[in-house]
């Protein structure tokens, strides 16, 4: 009687220990901790639904799902790992533009906090770190998706993320200007107004050109983009001879 009561206690211990005994319950057990905010629960209720059931219905929609606990948990590995294997693998499923709106939020640069902001700290002055990635991510998703319901969101956050890596490109062309790296400062500037067109800092990318072409004797393109700023930005164009506009960044 001993040995079939410790037999009984160990293959209930067994059944508590694996979770749900069907795909259907074990999913719907991880979805309600996703549902709940209980990330860390989700993730692990998730990849114990992969492992034991791993050819079901419900863990297709598992891998789906888990892209959002990982970005949720802030996983960022795990999530970027989840995604590129979902798109490689389902390259045709009709969720790859989820897949890739997440892939951009996982890379999305946060904004300042209220500490930051409260002291002023320019965000143009770090490093973009994962923006082109995003900026990539939620292009891939606009372009071959326009229609996807994430879309409008996504190309929102492209302007952002537009705006962010101008403004960066902008501060290090400042910066070799100061150290009378004209030539390097031309090509960031240029750079500029090839990738990142109708960002706002376009027009400081221009002034800054100006000085550059003027500081190496190089008049005809100086006049040429002056010409070019006129054009675009006449209310500034008279800066341009005025100031160093490089020395304000």
């Amino acid at each position: 009687m001993l040995a079939i009561a410790g037999l009984s206690g160990c293959k209930s211990l067994r059944n508590k220990q694996e979770g749900p005994a069907t795909p259907d319950k074990a999913y719907w057990a991880a979805h309600q901790s996703m549902i709940d905010g209980a990330y860390a629960t989700a993730v692990k209720r998730y990849e114990a639904l992969e492992s034991r059931f791993p050819f079901s219905p419900e863990a297709r929609q598992g891998r789906i799902d888990i892209m959002y606990v990982y970005y949720k948990a802030k996983e960022k590995d795990q999530a970027v790992d989840a995604v590129d294997t979902f798109i490689r693998e389902n390259p045709t499923h009709p969720r790859v533009d989820y897949a890739y709106y997440i892939k951009g939020l996982v890379y999305f640069e946060r904004t300042p906090n209220a500490f930051e902001s409260m002291f002023g700290v320019d965000m143009s002055e770090r490093p973009p770190q994962d923006a082109r990635k995003s900026f990539e991510a939620f292009g891939r998703l606009v372009q071959q998706y326009p229609q996807s319901e994430y879309a409008p969101d996504a190309h929102q956050r492209m302007v952002y993320l537009r705006n962010r890596l101008a403004e960066y490109e902008i501060h290090v062309a400042g910066y070799y200007m100061r150290r009378g790296a004209y030539v390097g400062a031309i090509n960031r500037c240029r750079g500029v107004l090839e990738a990142y067109d109708g960002a706002p800092a376009t027009r400081d990318a221009l002034l800054i050109m100006v000085d550059a072409y003027n500081k190496l004797g190089i008049t005809d393109l100086a006049a040429e983009t002056e010409r070019v700023l006129a054009l675009n930005f006449p209310e500034h164009a008279a800066e341009a001879k005025k100031r160093k506009w490089y020395q304000v960044f």
